[in-house]
């Protein structure tokens, strides 16, 4: 993995580009488009953290965080969460440890903000980011958000 991984805002000058960001097609009904993304993170500016994943100059994923959510907002004991909300790599770029860079770098935020855990959510299939999240030492937590399941990890664990 390249030293000069960084995150850097959505702007106008790189918009198009992530938008124009695809991962692979057997993912594409697991993972919303980046264009969807930046639409929700938009709509709700209080709790989306959208950012660029960039090796160098070249463009290699996006990642948005969320904080302080509610997963279901009538039921008095869920706790706010925060966490990483949608990770699209492309699709030329997975394996090479973008991912693994994103999630730490959202962890990363959470603890800047004084969380100790991060929540990630995922659509299960045989296509899906399971094994991948399970490997960086998220835990199931038993809990269905809609249609994916629920992980966790205690931010000591990055």
């Amino acid at each position: 993995m390249s030293s000069s991984l960084r995150l850097e805002k959505v702007t106008p000058d790189n918009v198009e580009a992530a938008c124009l960001l695809k991962v692979r097609p057997d993912q594409d009904g697991l993972v919303k488009p980046v264009a969807w993304s930046l639409a929700q993170a938009y709509a709700a500016p209080e709790v989306a953290w959208p950012r660029l994943i960039f090796d160098g100059e070249r463009l290699v994923g996006f990642v948005m965080a969320f904080f302080d959510v509610r997963f279901d907002p009538d039921e008095p004991d869920d706790r706010p969460r925060s966490g990483l909300w949608r990770l699209n790599i492309a699709a030329d770029e997975q394996g090479r440890g973008y991912g693994r860079f994103a999630v730490g770098a959202v962890g990363e935020e959470i603890r800047r903000r004084g969380q100790t855990r991060t929540t990630v959510t995922w659509v299960p299939g045989a296509h899906g980011p399971e094994k991948f999240y399970l490997k960086l030492g998220f835990r199931l937590t038993g809990e269905m958000s809609g249609d994916q399941v629920v992980g966790e990890l205690e931010l000591g664990d990055v």
